[in-house]
Order: C-alpha cells, then sequence, then structure tokens
C-alpha cells in the first residue's frame, strides 16, 4: 500500500505518478455517484407503488441525495485537504456503499429518504477528492487526459443513467425490481474501496484545523439556496421558499467575511477566486450543468409522459446523446490541443445547435421518434466538448495544497448548477403543461437551456486564453 505524501520535488513526483489503474479506481466512485443521482429517477413510479409513499415523500428520495451532496462539497473537499485525499476518498466510497445497500433493502420510504440523504453525504466526501488527486498526481498531458477521462465516466453516468436504470428493472433481478438501482453499488464499491487503499497514493496539504463555523455557515448557505428550488415548485412557492432565497445571500456573505479573517485555518482560500480560471470556470461549470440536468428532465418527461415511452424504450433514445458524448469527449483533449479554450464555446453552440433542432422537431410534428437522434447526436457532441475540458479548465494554475477544496467549489457549482436548472426550466415546462401540449412545454423548456448554452460560450471568451490542461 502506498503511504506517500504528494508534496515532494516535481522530480521525485514524476517518478511516482500512478498509472491506469489508479486513474480505473478513481473514476469508479465518479461513475457510480452520478449514476446514483440519474439512475434513480427511473425506478420513481415503481417505488411509490411498493412502499405506499406520498408525492412529497418520495420527492424526497431524489431530493435528498442532490441536497446533501450539494451542501456538502466543499466541506467535504476541505477535509481531503487536511486529513489526506485518498483518506476521504475511500471513506467516502465505504460510506457510499453502506448507504447504497441501506437505500436497496428501505422497508420504508421514510428510511429510504434517510438512506438516501446519506448517500449524498458520502458522495459529497468522495466526489472532490477525485479531482484533487487528479490535479496533484498528475501533470502536464496526463493530467489533461485524467480530467477528460473524469469527464467522460461523469458524462457516463448521467447520459446512459436511464437506460441502465430501464434494463435493471426489466432484467427484475432476483425478483428485487426498483431496489436493483441501488444494490448494483454494492459490488462496485467491494472493489473498489480495497484497490484505492492499494493503488491510489496519499496527498494532503497541511495539518491545519477544520474551519467547523466556515462548513456551518457554507452548508447553511447552499441549503437556503439548493431546498426551495429543488421543492418550492411542488410545494406551490410557499413564503418558507423566498425567506430561505432571500436569506440565503446574507448568510454567503458571512461566510465570505469570515473566511477572509480565517487565514490558512479558512474553508476556501478567496484568493483562489483571483485565478480568472477558476473564477469564470466555476460560472461555467454552473451554467453548463444548468444546461444539461435540466435537458434530462424535460426529455425524460417528453419521452415518457408525453411520447408514452416505457422507461427501457425512452432510455434506449438516451443512446443517441451517449453516442454523441462518447465520440466528443474521447477526442476532447485533441480538440481542445487545437482550440484552447474555445473547445468549450464550441461545445456550449453544439449543445445549443441540437436543442433547437430538438425544438424544431417537437414543434413540427410529434410523428416518428426517429426525427429527435440528429438532434440528440448533436447535443451529446456539445456536452462532452464542455464537460471533458472543463475541469481542467477550471483548475489550471490552482496550488497542489488546495487541489481538493478548489475541486469541491468546482463540484458544488455542477450540482448546485443542476438543482438551479431542474428548478428554473421546469417551472418554464410546466407552466405552458398546464395550457396546452407535452410538446410545446418541451420546446419552452428547450428556448431557456439554449439561453444557458449561449452565455455559457460569452463566458468562456473571459477565460484566460492558455490552452485547459497547461499550466503557468
Amino acid at each position: 500500500m502506498s503511504t506517500a505524501i504528494i508534496e515532494r520535488p516535481a522530480q521525485e513526483r514524476a517518478a511516482a505518478v500512478p498509472g491506469l489503474g489508479t486513474l480505473l479506481v478513481l473514476l469508479a466512485g465518479t461513475f457510480v455517484t452520478t449514476l446514483d443521482f440519474f439512475i434513480v429517477n427511473v425506478a420513481i413510479p415503481a417505488t411509490q407503488r411498493d412502499l405506499h409513499a406520498g408525492p412529497s415523500t418520495i420527492q424526497f428520495v431524489v431530493a435528498g441525495f442532490g441536497l446533501a451532496l450539494a451542501a456538502g462539497l466543499i466541506t467535504g473537499g476541505r477535509l481531503g485537504d487536511l486529513y489526506g485525499r485518498r483518506r476521504m476518498y475511500t471513506l467516502g466510497l465505504t460510506l457510499f456503499t453502506l448507504a447504497s445497500l441501506a437505500c436497496g433493502l428501505a422497508p420504508t420510504a421514510g428510511f429510504l429518504v434517510g438512506a438516501r440523504v446519506a448517500q449524498g453525504m458520502a458522495a459529497a466526501l468522495l466526489m472532490p477528492q477525485v479531482l484533487g488527486i487528479i490535479g496533484t498526481v498528475y501533470t502536464g498531458e496526463r493530467r489533461a487526459r485524467a480530467f477528460n477521462a473524469y469527464g467522460l465516466a461523469m458524462g457516463f453516468g448521467g447520459v446512459f443513467g436511464q437506460l441502465i436504470g430501464g434494463l435493471l428493472i426489466k432484467a427484475d433481478i432476483a425478483g428485487l425490481g426498483w431496489r436493483t438501482v441501488f444494490l448494483i453499488n454494492v459490488p462496485v464499491g467491494l472493489v473498489a474501496v480495497p484497490a484505492a487503499m492499494r493503488l491510489v497514493p496519499e496527498s494532503r496539504a497541511g495539518k491545519a484545523r477544520l474551519d467547523v463555523v466556515g462548513a456551518l455557515l457554507v452548508t447553511a448557505g447552499l441549503v437556503l439556496i439548493v431546498l426551495p428550488l429543488v421543492e418550492g415548485r411542488q410545494e406551490g412557492w410557499p413564503l418558507w421558499t423566498w425567506l430561505c432565497l432571500v436569506a440565503a445571500p446574507f448568510v454567503l456573505a458571512a461566510f465570505a467575511v469570515y473566511q477572509r479573517r480565517a487565514g490558512e485555518r479558512a474553508l476556501i482560500h478567496l484568493g483562489l477566486f483571483r485565478h480568472r480560471a477558476f473564477s469564470v470556470g466555476a460560472v461555467i461549470a454552473l451554467l453548463s450543468q444548468m444546461a444539461v440536468a435540466s435537458f434530462f428532465l424535460i426529455l425524460a418527461l417528453y419521452l415518457q409522459q408525453g411520447r408514452g415511452l416505457s422507461p427501457l424504450e425512452s432510455g434506449l433514445i438516451f443512446l443517441a446523446l451517449g453516442a454523441g458524448y462518447f465520440v466528443s469527449s474521447s477526442r476532447a483533449v485533441q480538440v481542445a490541443a487545437r482550440l484552447g479554450r474555445q473547445v468549450l464555446a464550441l461545445g456550449a453552440l453544439t449543445m445549443a445547435l441540437g436543442y433547437g433542432l430538438l425544438a424544431l422537431v417537437a414543434g413540427a410534428t410529434d410523428g416518428g421518434i426517429g426525427w429527435l437522434i440528429p438532434g440528440l447526436l448533436l447535443a451529446g457532441c456539445g456536452m462532452g466538448l464542455v464537460m471533458a475540458p472543463l475541469p481542467a479548465t477550471a483548475l489550471t494554475g490552482v496550488e497542489p495544497r488546495y487541489a481538493a477544496s478548489a475541486a469541491g467549489v468546482v463540484s458544488t457549482s455542477l450540482q448546485s448548477g443542476g438543482a438551479i436548472g431542474v428548478a428554473v426550466v421546469g417551472v418554464v415546462f410546466y407552466d405552458v403543461l398546464g395550457t396546452t401540449r407535452f410538446s410545446a412545454a418541451f420546446v419552452a423548456g428547450l428556448t431557456t437551456v439554449i439561453a444557458c448554452c449561449l452565455v455559457t460560450a460569452a463566458l468562456v471568451q473571459l477565460l484566460p486564453g492558455r490552452r485547459p490542461g497547461e499550466g503557468h
């Protein structure tokens, strides 16, 4: 088992660069946590029937995971900086595996909600360590390729989540039905945890104490944003949702002031935001995930409820999206080497073009489902060109000692962007659906998503001119 701390001279560190096995272990955690965010949507109807759960309770099966994940990522990243990124990764993956087992064996809806919150907390502990470890132990072209592989694994988990869930439920292994979408994580964890302890080198930033007050403030601020956005529409936007949204900026401002005074103990070193690549990259991460996560939602609703497809049939349609993603993300490093930062703009504009084509097809006809394929292929290609190079772009120039906490900020932007996008586009989609057909609601939602893509492409022009993955 490696016990080396990756804070050493460059020559010694280069000699200790991990191999493919290390990267595969890290990507296994990335894949299952991203998959878990999307796969559960397929299982919701069967879960609700089996556990006799009401709509509000079953909604927290989805929301509880996302809320715990978004709120805990920054703290999880800092824990990795302080106590060891491999240690926090293996601990997070162990807890995630146990929570997945609890979800799969849940006897009641309330138990399932609690287990899903535990899953989200465990995912928040492991996810930022992946980017932190990659940013610390790899350099140059190898780091760019590792970041690209991270984006590929994350995209596969999202794009193929619905198909994998549909296949598992259709197979009904051992009569477990919907429970298999959670239990599938258990064998992955049983293999990946011991492999991580053997293959992943340890790294950390220092021995400073955890900023407990900062952790509480940032967690409270993120909960005040994400919770009302996740629950507001379903609850009819009661007063408490607006009070939360009003209070959130003040809590986050208090967090920023406290961080400025905390010095080396700070949860987030605000100096990170002086790096234009990091600050703009974090905003691009938020906007791009708004466009991706909300699109997955309205596409699934349109296919299953608007076009009457089964979960498995809907998942098969997602294959076109996945094919485009696979082709573009596997070539993203080469494209980025030629275009630099503009690879992100190209990806965002390609997504917008794909969404626009889907809007034209849905608005013109409700005929053959095959007419959606070209638009889905284009949208998938755009996603790959954005998601694969984005981590390297945002984390370029970040000091190794702040790698995991910076990765926590980027991961938080991605997860918060997903929640905000689903809330905003969901409001547009359901408002239109209340007065007309599914196709019109789908088009309205796509229009909002296209706007996110266009703003993302514009923001790319604010990034520094160096290429993704290059250092100073």
